[in-house]
């Protein structure tokens, strides 16, 4: 159990190989966050339309980033997930 946790979770980047699963907020995760918070109080009307798909763009460029560039094979997962249910619901919303 032990090695097929650290085949996931083993950050590649670092010697130590230290188990990585969250990692202080890109770029792109501080703007959905700001996003998201904005979103709160406009919530109507063309400013909160787009307040919606600036969290959207912000979502997908984080999850694309961390499908493509992540530290391991949980953060490369967790990317495709994302990308995957945020594809989902905007087709079906």
């Amino acid at each position: 159990m032990r090695r097929a946790l650290d085949r996931l979770l083993a950050d590649r980047t670092r010697a130590d190989r230290r188990w990585t699963v969250a990692q202080w907020p890109n770029a792109a995760a501080w703007a959905f966050l700001v996003l998201t918070l904005v979103r709160q109080v406009v919530d109507q009307g063309p400013w909160g339309t787009a307040v919606f798909v600036g969290t959207r763009v912000a979502l997908v460029w984080w999850a694309g980033d961390e499908l493509l560039r992540g530290v391991n094979p949980f953060r490369r997962l967790l990317g495709a997930v994302v990308l995957l249910v945020t594809g989902v619901g905007l087709l079906a919303g």
